[in-house]
């Protein structure tokens, strides 16, 4: 999980593992702080998430261009299923890249199946925010994949 969220922020491979490190570190340092208010699997999404954000101002106060990673994991099947699997995949992953940055965040933790409300937890957005940031997202990566099927 903490592999895919720091991908959805970072698209160079070896600054994307970087950042899975310092998120670990944060989450080491931060685990003793741990009430139980939310799931572990909360906590763990919301310490990724907030690292996520840091590094992408970061990022962007350096104002460096990265390339996009296209490479995921393979899921089972023969190789033609495998390759259309990896199309599509690549696909859906190169439209939430092209998403703003407001957008991608609540759809990158949809797809690590987190609720609404979770996902507004974690953000410190509301609930409403979150759904209506979910539906404008919706809608872009539908435009951007409706040519791709």
């Amino acid at each position: 999980m903490i592999t895919r969220i720091a991908a959805a922020y970072e698209f160079d491979p070896d600054k994307s593992a970087d950042l899975c490190q310092e998120i670990l570190i944060a989450l080491w340092k931060a685990l003793p702080a741990f009430r139980g208010d939310a799931s572990l699997k909360t906590f763990i999404a919301r310490i990724a998430h907030n690292r996520c954000v840091n590094h992408v101002i970061r990022s962007h106060k350096s104002s460096q261009l990265t390339e996009l990673r296209d490479d995921l994991p393979n899921s089972t099947g023969g190789p033609e299923e495998l390759a259309i699997a990896a199309d599509r995949r690549s696909q859906l992953l190169a439209a939430i890249r092209a998403l703003p940055i407001a957008y991608r965040g609540p759809v990158s933790l949809v797809l690590e199946e987190f609720s609404p409300d979770e996902i507004a937890q974690m953000t410190g957005i509301s609930t409403n925010a979150v759904h209506i940031r979910l539906t404008r997202a919706k809608a872009l990566l539908r435009q951007r994949l409706k040519g791709t099927a």
